[in-house]
């Protein structure tokens, strides 16, 4: 499988993914962790995958979103953004609707 085959897997697998360097628990920079932070005070429940193992993605996922940075957020394979699109979100409220809306079918 070929890396666009195994991002296009991973976003139709799981409602909510958080491209990041490093992981939840060990957030391997500040936009990683902030957005973290974000996800987990509005209770979102989140597929994490850590682009600094996997550099196949981390090359060429910004390429297929057409995002240059990390950590980069999908929900429902729809990209929202990243860190500051995300703390924007999160201030608005807006964040909490979309993680909650995320789960209907």
């Amino acid at each position: 499988m070929d890396v666009i085959e195994r991002i296009n897997t991973t976003l139709a697998q799981h409602p909510i993914v958080l491209f990041m360097k490093g992981t939840p628990q060990f957030p391997m920079c500040g936009f990683s962790s902030r957005t973290v932070q974000a996800l987990n005070a509005v209770e979102a429940q989140y597929h994490a995958v850590n682009v600094l193992e996997d550099p196949e993605i981390r090359a060429n996922l910004p390429r297929h979103s057409n995002w240059p940075t990390f950590p980069q957020l999908f929900i429902r394979g729809e990209l929202i953004g990243g860190c500051d699109i995300t703390l924007d979100l999160y201030q608005s409220g807006e964040l909490a609707r979309l993680v909650q809306d995320s789960h209907k079918a």
